[in-house]
């Protein structure tokens, strides 16, 4: 692929990056095993990158940006910038339901490319094209960071739910001086609760707790 910006050595790398796995076989392996491999080459090569971006940063603050670079969200949006579902290979009922387009179906091939390239050139050729292909989304990380509520809608998107649901649970203390106790509920049944001064507040504590969960059990 032109667009990657790098020739395959060992062009099956790529083919089975590019694998889903309505297609596999046993002859032909799905992209699945280097899905695994590139969410981990992607998670260092972005940490590394947002630590030499901001020596200050704290943990609290870093974690939140990562978070936002390497969830399924933002990999499909820079699969879609290099078109890469025009090449994706998928079985007929999943490209006629539109896979080429799906948000998890194309993070995931991204993560596999990532872990093709990682095999067949090593890390400093991954480092240059991954740094390169996440520029414009390294440069307004803090703005995304700082909304759970927007992350977590689009990852529940992604995965075909309904948007998440929050909940007032309880509300306490002085009229002049309210505490908000909200619960955010995914159809999965999975939920978090955080309290605050504001149902704002709350409701974007409880999208980050909720979030940080699922991303950990997800990957």
């Amino acid at each position: 692929m032109a667009r990657l910006g790098h020739e395959f050595t060992s062009p099956d790398l790529l083919r089975e990056a590019l694998t889903h796995a309505s297609l596999s076989a046993p002859t032909r392996a799905s992209n699945q095993r280097l899905e695994f491999l590139g969410d981990r080459v992607l998670g260092l090569i972005v940490a590394e990158a947002l630590l030499k971006a901001d020596p200050e940063a704290s943990e609290g603050e870093l974690a939140p940006r990562l978070n936002a670079l390497v969830r399924k969200e933002t990999c499909a949006a820079v699969a879609e910038a290099i078109a890469l579902g025009d090449f994706l290979m998928m079985g007929r009922s999943e490209m006629l339901s539109g896979g080429r387009r799906k948000t998890a179906i194309l993070g995931d091939a991204m993560e596999a490319v990532i872990a093709a390239i990682y095999l067949d050139a090593g890390m400093e050729r991954t480092r240059k094209l991954v740094l390169k292909l996440w520029e414009p989304h390294l440069k307004g990380v803090e703005g995304r960071a700082r909304d759970p509520k927007t992350a977590l809608q689009e990852w529940a998107q992604s995965r075909s739910m309904p948007p998440p649901e929050y909940v007032v649970v309880d509300r306490s203390g002085p009229d002049h001086k309210p505490n908000f106790t909200i619960e955010v509920r995914l159809r999965d049944g999975s939920s978090a609760r955080a309290t605050a001064a504001s149902k704002r507040a709350a409701q974007q504590s409880a999208a980050k707790s909720l979030l940080a969960v699922k991303e950990t059990e997800h990957g």
